[in-house]
This record gives structure tokens, sequence and C-alpha cells, in this order.
């Protein structure tokens, strides 16, 4: 590496990868033929193996009942409305003074008589998910998410709508009908939710939908942003997961090309110029020449933003979209004060890490934790150690591994 550059650690996974436990094809051709383009649906005997661990009815019932919930993570939906919180929360009672704690009594009487519940936020509080999104989102290079929606039998949560990001359905207990519709919004950004276009997506809801189809236990949707959806459980009650890619876009792109331009021109002593004083106001016309000088400027600095410093702006946002892999405090203060030469030690899962070179010999360790000064004599050892590989205390030098340990940055090797 030369001084100025940045190194990108890749992840080392382990075990089968989590698309291929969601698709029936390779990711190339999924992402050839598939990704943004059109539905899938895979039956769960195309999916050797199964997605039975990641999530089940149990899970429900200790999240609601068990975890402590606040309403942030949950949501009650009825006849395609999402309730007040005050119907399924109250006070957390002595030792807990919250008043949104999530009440397994209310919400047991809110499912009998036909809501939805909708578990939010399942890959920060449930750990097979938390695991499984993880790897999904590294593959992807796009965040994920994940929630849980409970039908009870022959409900629909949620009237007809479509997501500003692409989702994978897994269907986890019961069953669940599907009628899909094509986007009356195609592509949506992040705020342009469905309701901006309620006139549209009604009128699409009246029409046949372009596909419809029942998923079972086991079984996968693939459903790009933009679609208008909605799904009716039959028989008992129906559980899916849906997996949201909240998806890096062209137009995110757009935004880091102008906030680079914008900071360009604004060194220019001719755009930071003021106007000349209008007592009669600015009237069209009236600031033609100063408008076509600034927009000329901004073609300028837009023609020469370096493509690097686009993708630099588009990877901070990535590094802020997702955290590292859960590490337990204790554990990693005793394994570290416990650390010997024979201690075999590992970058810590998803901490995204780069190595970026100094002048001076020196690096830094830049990741999705503060910042890791690096001396030049060990840049060679931390490069190895980014890189995916497994060293022991003793190559690293011990008191350079405790300190990776403390940073959170290496973990134990299982």
């Amino acid at each position: 590496m030369t001084a100025g550059t940045t190194s990108r650690v890749p992840t080392q996974l382990r075990g089968r990868p989590a698309l291929q436990r969601l698709v029936p094809v390779d990711a190339a051709e999924f992402a050839a033929d598939t990704w943004a383009r059109s539905p899938l649906v895979t039956r769960a005997a195309d999916l050797p193996g199964g997605l039975s661990e990641l999530f089940g009815e149990s899970a429900v019932d200790e999240l609601v009942s068990r975890r402590g919930l606040r309403a942030p993570f949950l949501r009650v939906a009825r006849d395609g409305q999402t309730l007040g919180d005050r119907e399924f929360t109250q006070g957390g009672g002595v030792g807990a003074t919250v008043a949104d704690q999530v009440s397994d009594d209310k919400l047991l009487r809110l499912f009998a008589a036909g809501a939805t519940i909708v578990l939010q936020g399942l890959h920060r509080t449930w750990g097979p998910l938390i695991d499984f999104t993880q790897q999904l989102a590294d593959e992807l290079g796009h965040p994920v998410q994940a929630n849980a929606y409970v039908t009870p039998r022959q409900s629909t949560g949620f009237s007809d709508h479509y997501d500003v990001h692409d989702v994978f359905v897994l269907q986890v207990g019961g069953e669940k009908r599907w009628r899909l519709r094509p986007p009356v919004h195609p592509a949506p950004l992040r705020d342009e939710p469905w309701t901006d276009h309620r006139a549209e997506v009604a009128q699409a809801s009246a029409a046949e939908p372009a596909f419809e189809f029942t998923l079972r236990p086991g079984d996968v949707l693939y459903l790009p942003r933009g679609w208008v959806h909605s799904a009716t459980a039959l028989g008992g009650v129906s559980t899916h997961l849906t997996l949201g890619i909240h998806v890096w876009t062209r137009r995110h792109l757009a935004d880091a090309l102008v906030t680079s331009a914008l900071a360009a021109v604004s060194r220019d002593e001719q755009v930071r110029a003021s106007l000349t004083p209008s007592p009669e106001g600015f009237g069209h016309g009236a600031l033609a020449t100063d408008i076509e000088l600034v927009r000329e400027a901004l073609i300028r600095a837009l023609q020469e933003v370096e493509p690097d410093s686009v993708t630099d702006a588009l990877e901070t946002k990535v590094r802020a979209a997702q955290r590292p892999s859960p590490l337990g405090p204790l554990a990693q203060l005793a394994a570290a004060e416990a650390l010997t030469g024979e201690t075999c030690l590992r970058l810590r899962p998803y901490v995204d890490a780069r190595l970026v070179p100094l002048d001076d010999g020196h690096a830094v360790l830049t990741s999705r934790l503060p910042a890791f000064e690096v001396e030049a004599r060990d840049v060679g050892t931390v490069v190895a150690l980014v890189d995916g590989g497994v060293l022991r205390a003793d190559m690293v030098g011990v008191d350079l591994a405790r300190r990776l340990m403390l940073a959170g940055l290496a973990v134990p090797e299982d």
C-alpha cells in the first residue's frame, strides 16, 4: 500500500453463504437476472437445509413476554391500520420506570380479535437473525433489517402498499396468500413512501394481480422495492419474516457528487460574493447573470470530482448503517486480561476495517469503531490480521494484541 490509500478488509464468511439459503441460484445469476427487476418465489424443497433455526412462533412468545420489549420494537395492525402504542403497552412496574413496555396481556386480546403483531428490529434483538442479517448484508453490500409479521387466521395485516426497500419474505409458520401488482412508482427512494401515491396504489389494487400465490413454511419470496402487495393468512396463524434490504442507489452517488461540488464552489470567491442590493426584490431575470456564473462553477466542480471521493463518501454511510458482530464486554475484558502468547486472535467480524497508511510509515486502522493508531513496526502484522489471518498473540505482540482486543477490533479465535 502507498501513503494516502486505503485497503478494505473483506469479512471472512464461515459456512454456507446467506444468499444461497434464500434463492436457488448463485449470487452472480441472481444479481444479473432478478435483483431489482422482478419477484422470485422459491419453494422450500429448492432450498436445502431450511431456515427454521432462524425464527419461530416460540421466539415470538419469548420476545413479547420475557424480553421487556418497548414500543419501537413492536407494532400492532388491524384492518390495514397501525394501532397507537397505548393499545398494546403499559408501565414496566417496580424497577422499570418506563411507560411503553409491551404488554403480553393486551397483545393476547388484540391478537385473538384479529390484529397482526409486527416485531421490528429483530436484527438487533434475536441472536440467530443478528448473525444471519449481518452475513447477508456483507454479501450484498446493502444494509439489512429483519421484522416478523404474525397474522391471525383469515386476516390481512396491511392493505395494499409498496415498500421503499427490497425484501426477502421467509414463511416461518402457517400459510399466507400473496397478491403482487407492478409498481405505480418504480424504484421508490427512501423518502417516497406509498402514501405519497395512495390514489395510484388504490387504483392498482382494484386490478387483477400480476402474481398470486401461497407461501408455506420454508418458502421464500424476493420482492423488489415498489411492487404493490398484500397478504392474507390462510387457515391458522401465519408467521413470516421480512428481511428488508435498504439498497444503496445511484441517487446516493448523486448526493455525494453534489456535496463534493458544493464544497468546491464554496472555496470560489466569486461564488461567495454578495448579490447586488435589490430594493424591489429579486424578480424573474434579475439574477440571470449570477445564476449562470454559479451554474458554470457547479458544472466545473462536478466534472472535477474524483470518483474515489464519491466512493469514500458512500463508504462512510455504509459503515454507519451497520454494526460489528456482537461483543460481550465482560467476556472480552476477561479474555484480554487472560491473554497469553499462545492465544489466537482474528479480526472481529463485520467491523469493516481499513488500514490507512500515513507518510511517516505509521497507519490508522479505521472501522465501525473509533480510529486505532498503528506504529510503523506493527503495520505488517496488522495487515496480516485484517486480511483475514488468525495470528497468535506472540506474533502480534502481546501488548498490541491486548490493545486491539480492548478496542474491540480483535477477538479470540473460537
